[in-house]
């Protein structure tokens, strides 16, 4: 009696938690959509060929704002300390690299656009 209650009760806590885990998916799913949809179409496309959207590649990199130098730097730590040799992740390292990738899209996105602002006749 004892052990079919405790089956009953773990597979509810399992199934909770299982739920629970598929809501925030979907959550983070829309708002990776919605965040693409508020972004420039470069900019999505850019997170559709990489696989991240800008905020994950910042939230890897651990970089607010973009700029050039602090990516470069946190890559390069990040990239370091993940190294295999050195009891790293490939898998940590992989991420690492495509999160600089796609920041760097973003930023040649950027000084695409800067340029196209500063071509535009002003009236």
């Amino acid at each position: 009696m004892y052990l079919a209650q405790i089956i009953v009760m773990g597979v509810q806590v399992v199934g909770r938690a299982f739920a629970r885990a598929l809501r925030q998916e979907f959550a983070a799913s829309r708002a990776a959509a919605d965040a693409r949809g508020r972004a420039g179409h470069r900019s999505a496309a850019a997170s559709n060929l990489s696989g991240l959207s800008l905020q994950e590649a910042q939230q890897i990199l651990n970089v607010s704002k973009l700029s050039p130098e602090e990516v470069q730097k946190n890559y390069e730590h990040l990239f370091k300390v993940n190294d295999k040799s050195v009891g790293g992740s490939f898998y940590l390292q992989s991420k690492v690299v495509r999160a600089k990738e796609r920041l760097d899209e973003e930023l040649k996105i950027q000084a695409q656009e800067d340029r196209e602002k500063g071509q535009m006749p002003h009236t």
